[in-house]
């Protein structure tokens, strides 16, 4: 079963979502970013450029050739996902095929329809029975 990641309190959705993609490769896991559109894409894979600061995550879209063999995937289609490890929701809603993923990646910013969005996306794991963490990212910034 998918065991469910909700990073919540996030000032930053696609910078944290840039830090758990480097810690996910740091840790030899292919990732694939589940975006709402291309602009949002295009944003993700820019600071991918620069995330860590002095280094670089390997990335490239869904349909590149290379797709097969990168670590993360940038894609806002999720029409044929080239692996089935860890998948970050970048969009409002569920993704309908998150359980032939291992993991998932929700990212909760501050703002509160993005919250309330997210609330009904947790009930709706729960209620299916999902084993789900939440971290809570305001108490790192203390």
């Amino acid at each position: 079963m998918t065991q469910i990641d909700f990073y919540f309190h996030v000032e930053d959705r696609l910078k944290t979502a840039c830090t758990l993609s480097a810690k996910a490769y740091a840790r030899g896991l292919r990732v694939l970013a589940y975006c709402s559109d291309l602009d949002t894409g295009r944003k993700f894979s820019r600071l991918l450029w620069s995330t860590p600061a002095t280094g670089f995550v390997p990335h490239c879209t869904a349909g590149d050739r290379l797709a097969a063999v990168t670590p993360v995937i940038v894609d806002c289609e999720g029409a044929n996902p080239p692996h089935d490890e860890v998948l970050m929701n970048l969009r409002d809603e569920l993704p309908a095929f998150f359980s032939r993923f291992q993991r998932l990646v929700e990212i909760v910013s501050i703002d509160e329809e993005d919250r309330r969005l997210a609330r009904e996306r947790f009930k709706y794991y729960r209620d299916r029975g999902y084993d789900i963490r939440s971290h809570d990212l305001s108490k790192r910034a203390q």
